[in-house]
Formats: structure tokens, C-alpha cells, sequence
């Protein structure tokens, strides 16, 4: 039985070193840079997977790979790895969003979870984005202020250039001497949620923005 353990992010990241090999290559650059490019996305991604088995890190070798299909097949065959996002309910969304009894919830049905990192969905009578996440063993969700307009520009999320717009979340944190205190966080944010899940390759900032906004 194959055991998934590599999430969507990381899965992310492995594709987009394998893409900058495969650059190389059809750039003929000299063998010696070719190996050095290959040497240096093998040791980013076992930096990856810290604890990976002996079996685990034979599987992120790439040095025996050669070609533009080679690499096409081995990207399939790592896909069968994808641990994916946590199954989750309805019933479990509404909890996370308790203040929202109309909420209109995605169609959990049509979300493939294995090449998912966050969900997350939107709901034009709140003129909201809502995003869901496993934090520390836990789903939490933040519900995020949409800007009527969007532009061309660099996801924080994802840190790729895609059709973002500003969206803002309220913390939850006070401070002790002022009860009515609250603070806004903005960031873009990619609208389509999916091509953001494609392109993310690090949870750090997103990690940090759920953190924050939810006051842990």
C-alpha cells in the first residue's frame, strides 16, 4: 500500500524544480551546469521531507532522470504519493463559520482534496472569501472582506503573478486595556482559489496570516 505523504505544496514545489531542470535542458546548457542545477533542486527538496525514510529519499533522485518524458513520468508516478486535504462536512464548515447561518458552502463533491493545500470559496451575498485550513492538527477558517475589483499582480499566498484581488480579515486578538480595539490584515490574494492551490509551494505566510487573524 503506497503511503501518502506528500502534501500539495510540496508536490508543488518538487514540479516547479523539476521545471527548472527540464529549462535547462532545452537551453542545452553545459553538462556540468545541468548537474549542478540537478544537484541543487535534489538537495531542496529532500530539505523538504527531513525524516523521510531511506525508501522516501531514493524517491526524490532525480539524477537518474534524463528527458522532458522521464521527468513527465515521474511527476505522474510521485502524484500517487499526495496525501491529500483532510476530509471534511458540511456540518464541520458551518461550526467553523457559526455566525453565518445562510452560508452558502462549496460542492465539496467536485474538490479533488489531493491537490488542495487551503479551501476555500466565496460567497457573493457576504462579498466574502472564506478559507479553510489545518492548523497545527486543528481546520480553522477566516473569513475575508473581497475588493470589488482585481488586477494582475503577485498572490500572497502563492507568490505567483495571477489575477488577484485585496482582501481584508479582522482579528480576533484585543488588547487587555482596550476591548474595542481590532486590527484589519489585507493581502492579494488570488481570486480562483484552484489556481492558487497549483501554484503555492510554502505555507509560511499563509500560516502566519491564519495565526494572526485568529489571535493564536
Amino acid at each position: 500500500m503506497i503511503e501518502k505523504f506528500i502534501k500539495n505544496e510540496q508536490f508543488n514545489f518538487i514540479n516547479k524544480q523539476i521545471a527548472l531542470i527540464k529549462d535547462c535542458i532545452r537551453k542545452n546548457v553545459p553538462p556540468n551546469v545541468l548537474a549542478a542545477s540537478i544537484d541543487l533542486a535534489n538537495a531542496k527538496i529532500f530539505d523538504l521531507f527531513p525524516e523521510a525514510s531511506a525508501e522516501q529519499q531514493k524517491l526524490f533522485d532525480l539524477s537518474k532522470l534524463k528527458s522532458d518524458k522521464e521527468y513527465d513520468q515521474y511527476i505522474q508516478h510521485l502524484s500517487n504519493y499526495l496525501r491529500p486535504f483532510p476530509n471534511i462536512t458540511e456540518q464541520q464548515l458551518k461550526k467553523i463559520f457559526p455566525k453565518h447561518k445562510k452560508l452558502k458552502l462549496p460542492d465539496l463533491s467536485n474538490i479533488d482534496l489531493s491537490q488542495i493545500t487551503y479551501l476555500s470559496w466565496k460567497d457573493s451575498r457576504y462579498n466574502k472569501k472564506f478559507i479553510v485550513y489545518e492548523l497545527e492538527g486543528k481546520m480553522v477558517g477566516i473569513e475575508c472582506e473581497m475588493a470589488a475589483t482585481s488586477k494582475k499582480n503577485i498572490c500572497s499566498f502563492c507568490n505567483s503573478m495571477n489575477e488577484v484581488a485585496y482582501f481584508s480579515t479582522v482579528t480576533k486578538a484585543k488588547k487587555t486595556n482596550n476591548p474595542d480595539y481590532y486590527k484589519s490584515i489585507g493581502n492579494l490574494i488570488c481570486i480562483d482559489s484552484s489556481e492558487c492551490n497549483k501554484k503555492i509551494t510554502d505555507v509560511e505566510y499563509l500560516t502566519n496570516v491564519l495565526k494572526e487573524s485568529l489571535g493564536i
